[in-house]
Order: structure tokens, then sequence, then C-alpha cells
């Protein structure tokens, strides 16, 4: 029996990984690219168990690769995919042949869209759902206030995850707009369908707080991008100090 020991700022787990793996294949392989459901994953996930902190999980919808760089360098959150389960499929395509003992298909399966019941699409329904339903304390909402609908209801976070949010659990839910830097500034706290999304909030009975302009959000930005007009007083000010300590 192969095992594997997990260890992250979570928890230190030890998960049976050929037993993942024949859940795994019992859910996928002998079904066809579009007829894999939800509930098909049930036993893989009682497989892959696991306890999140709480006040560390962060939730964001269109705004993927700045969502990683900001769980990486405050070091304070916890996403969906650092997850045992969001760790060993993020980014994987997959489906089975419909046909007995041929294993899975990564090459020429359909995409997401094409129908409800995808193998992936429907795995991380259920993870999305497991994630959001153990939340508690103070959990971090980051979206794209250049799109809009930058609270879409059809995303996994408006479709799934909200949807899975206990009010008694949850402290606050502290929803961050950003923008990209050179525009277009289309939603905000008080703008777009952000104020949907606190509506609902307030219907449900959350207390939330809703910011425009983190700091540490324009910032990452700016490294990435310094020449934008906009990072430009940010950096001036920081060679400023620099040449004062020389």
């Amino acid at each position: 029996m192969i095992r594997y020991r997990y260890k992250c700022c979570v928890c230190y787990c030890s998960y049976d990984c050929e037993e993942i793996w024949r859940e795994f294949e019992e859910a996928v392989v002998r079904k066809s690219p579009c007829n894999v459901k939800v509930k098909d994953y049930k036993r893989m996930f009682r497989a892959t168990p696991q306890t999140l902190t709480c006040g560390k999980l962060l939730f964001w919808s269109k705004t993927r690769e700045l969502m990683h760089s900001y769980a990486a360098v405050t070091r304070r959150f916890w996403t969906l995919e650092d997850t045992l389960v969001g760790y060993m499929f993020n980014d994987l395509i997959w489906c089975g042949q419909g046909e007995k003992d041929r294993g899975f298909d990564f090459n020429s399966c359909p995409e997401w869209s094409t129908c409800v019941n995808h193998p992936v699409y429907s795995l991380w329904r259920q993870a999305s759902q497991n994630f959001a339903a153990v939340a508690c304390g103070n959990i971090t909402v980051l979206l794209n206030g250049s799109i809009e609908n930058a609270f879409n209801r059809k995303s996994m976070f408006g479709s799934v995850e909200l949807d899975s949010l206990n009010p008694r659990m949850v402290d606050h839910v502290n929803i961050k707009v950003v923008a990209n830097l050179e525009g277009p500034f289309i939603e905000s706290c008080t703008q777009g369908s952000i104020v949907d999304l606190i509506k609902v909030l307030q219907t449900r009975g959350f207390r939330w707080t809703c910011t425009d302009s983190d700091l540490t959000l324009m910032i990452l930005q700016c490294i990435r991008n310094p020449q934008q007009f906009s990072c430009l007083p940010c950096a001036n000010s920081l060679l400023h100090r620099q040449r004062l300590h020389l």
C-alpha cells in the first residue's frame, strides 16, 4: 500500500494513494466524457479528508494570477488550489472513454462548457463546495474590477462557493476589488455586480467589508509592471529612500 504524507501549514496528514486512485478511476474511467456527476466523486473526496484553519481561506473569481501572488506574498491565506485535491488536479484535463478498461483520455476531452456533467467541472464543483462549507472566521474574496459582472452567478464562486458558505461559521466576508492599473475601471464596491454580491451577503446574514484599492494588491501589480504611470510615484519614493541610505 502506498501512503502519502501531506504536510502543510494546515495539517499533517497521511493518505492512501492507491485508494484515492481507485476511487478516481471508479468515478471517471468507464463513463462517457459528459456523464460524470458531482456525486460520482463522493468516495474519492471521502478518501482525502482535510481540516482547514479558520480565518485563512481566500476565494477568487477572474483574478487567478494575482490571487496566487497575493497568497504567496502575504502567507496568510489558503486557496482551493492549496488543498490536496486542488493541488493534485490543478490545470489538468481528463475524461473517460466510455468503454470498459480503456482508461483515461487526456488529449481529446470536450471543453468544460460542452456539458453539465463534464468530469473536470464536476470534480471542481465538489471541491469548491467542500472548501466553502468548512470556511470559518474571516474569509477574503478577490474580484476583478476591470470586467463587467465581476461577481458572476455562473462562476464557481457565484454558483457554488457563495451558496455553500455558512453565516454561522463565517465572521466577516472581506471583499477586495482590484482593477488593472491601466484600467478599465468598471466595477467597485459601490458599482456594478459587487453591489449585488453585497446584497446577497446582507440577505443571508453575513457581515462584510469591501475594499477597492488594497495597497498590497496594487504593489504586486506594480512589481510586475513598474513602468505603469500609476506606479511611478511609488517607485520614485522608494528610489528617494534608497539614495538617503547610500
